[in-house]
């Protein structure tokens, strides 16, 4: 089911406000507005949950635990460092770190005093509403009767293992509908009904007491509200405070006065209730449209479309995407036993999605800040520059640059330091049949240096580029077993060429080598790289 573009925006009500005789905001009978659509952030939901059992708090004791939290660390300042959040949760100082690394990594703007890598003090605001959404599960796709669970799936089980069989392209596609898969409208409907059951309690957190009785007692200051920037964000990309008519046009220089947490409230449910129904009415009609349909099979055009790729091509061409999907996503998702090149200039936005591909080779050769893989099965995606997470062992022709851009030192190189978090996430109650947080993970290893292999990244373009060799350094074990396997072809390619045999035994020998090579290949599951190679 293709999504319906996400931008157009509601008229929400917009709670507007006079200033009372203590300096403090109340809500007036001033008429409604239009108001821009309400979102919820995608990086945050999406990226910022970490499967650290300590972390994640019963949902009972929430609000209290993050309180008493609050009280903890309050007296040392208004900033947390990895240090003392681990002394405040009880939890290793690794963890500690890689908590506020994932919260540098998932703000909405960088934060100087923590960093980009999260070796400095987080707000402790911002920490706060991190640790809230940690509670948080994703929606998990729509039941289907016939998948079975398949161990080879990564990173967990999918909505699509039961197709992973051998059907054909237009078989895959049917069975790949998006029918199976939350959409990116049901996601973000999914993250606005956690923030609207949720947001009384978050504001709680953030507000600050002041004399009064009853909801005036607890108030919020403009640069506070603000920080809810972290979960939520206004479509046209205006400012929380400018969108809101309690902080419109405050002045930096002199800060508008606090306001009562109620109406911060009010206001924010009034336009995630107006989101949420636009939403659900754009879907009831998209559906209505769907069932109106006269031919239900699926084309071969619609395949391709559907897949929202092409497969590889000197451009790296794209199948036409509207601009209002999935904002500043890319997608590439149901391919079957196909090859595809993304490169820079068919990204959309700093993230990508690479969901429920089969049998594949997929090439991310781009600049990125987020990558998300899920429900891949016999796939070899290759990322290629990605702020948040670790390059794949090779290289090309632009990656020195694409590592600039996006702030990825190559001589920053843990490749024998996994951290191993230990449990199946917990936040995604699809990754255990049971829905059991305490599965154990599957530990990482170190690959055998003698079964390491080079892998090359076919040119479908012109190999321009300053990058000529990888420059993420080979461990000295790996160099060593890449330069037996080298001087070990040369003497077989020696040994062959001195081979004092007439032609039809030399026939015969290459027919051989040949044979071997192919069922190598085969047995491997690096024939679909050959028949990348053999594309150039």
């Amino acid at each position: 089911m293709a999504d319906e573009p996400l931008d157009a925006s509601p008229s929400a009500p917009s709670a507007a406000a006079d200033a009372d005789a203590d300096g403090v905001f109340s809500p007036s009978s001033a008429a409604a507005a239009p108001a821009p659509a309400l979102r919820p952030r995608r990086e945050a939901f999406e990226h910022g949950l970490l499967p650290i059992p300590k972390l994640i708090f019963p949902e009972g004791t929430l609000t209290q635990t993050l309180a008493q939290l609050k009280e903890r660390l309050a007296p040392r300042g208004p900033r947390v460092g990895a240090a003392a959040l681990a002394e405040a949760l009880q939890i290793p100082a690794e963890q500690a770190a890689l908590a506020l690394g994932t919260l540098a990594a998932v703000l909405p703007a960088e934060d100087p005093a923590l960093g980009e890598d999260g070796v400095g003090e987080a707000d402790l605001r911002d920490l706060l509403l991190f640790l809230y959404i940690q509670s948080y599960k994703r929606l998990v796709p729509r039941g289907h009767k016939d998948s079975p669970a398949v161990a080879d799936v990564w990173p967990s089980t999918s909505a699509f293992d039961g197709c992973l069989s051998a059907l054909s392209p237009i078989q895959f596609i049917r069975c790949n509908s998006r029918r199976f898969m939350p959409s990116q409208a049901d996601e973000e409907a999914h993250q606005l009904s956690y923030l609207q059951k949720h947001m009384a309690n978050i504001l709680t957190l953030l507000a600050d007491s002041i004399d009064g009785e009853g909801d005036d007692s607890m108030v919020l200051t403009v640069e506070t509200f603000e920080h809810l920037g972290f979960l939520l964000q206004l479509s046209e990309g205006t400012p929380l405070s400018q969108g809101a008519s309690f902080f419109a046009n405050s002045d930096p220089d002199m800060p508008a006065a606090p306001v009562p947490a109620s109406l911060v409230h009010d206001w924010i449910l009034q336009h995630i209730t107006s989101t949420l129904e636009f939403m659900a009415e754009k879907s009831s009609a998209k559906e209505n449209s769907q069932q109106n349909a006269s031919d239900p099979d699926v084309t071969m055009s619609d395949a391709v479309t559907n897949t929202r790729i092409h497969s590889s091509s000197p451009t790296g061409t794209s199948a036409p995407n509207n601009s209002g999907y999935y904002r500043n996503t890319t997608f590439v998702e149901g391919l079957s036993k196909t090859s595809v090149v993304k490169q820079a200039s068919d990204m959309k936005g700093h993230s990508i999605k690479v969901l429920n591909c089969h049998d594949s080779v997929i090439y991310i050769l781009a600049p990125l800040k987020y990558a998300t893989v899920y429900g891949c099965s016999d796939t070899t995606i290759v990322l290629g520059a990605i702020g948040k997470v670790a390059p794949f062992n090779t290289y090309y022709p632009q990656l020195g640059e694409h590592l600039a851009q996006v702030g990825v030192d190559p001589n920053v190189n843990k490749w024998d330091k996994p951290f191993v978090l230990e449990v199946v996430d917990p936040h995604d109650s699809f990754s255990h049949p049971a829905g059991v947080s305490d599965v154990q993970a599957e530990s990482a290893t170190c690959l055998d240096p003698d079964l390491f292999m080079n892998f090359l990244i076919p040119s479908w373009f012109e190999p321009q580029g300053p990058t000529r060799y990888n420059p993420f350094t080979l461990p000295e074990v790996y160099w060593a077993s890449q330069r037996k396997k080298h001087a070990s072809l040369e003497d077989t390619q020696k040994n062959i060429r001195e081979l004092e045999i007439d032609d039809n035994r030399k026939k015969e020998l290459a027919c051989a080598l040949h044979a071997q090579f192919k069922d190598w290949l085969y047995a491997s599951g690096n024939i679909r790289q050959l028949y990348c190679l053999q594309g150039e």
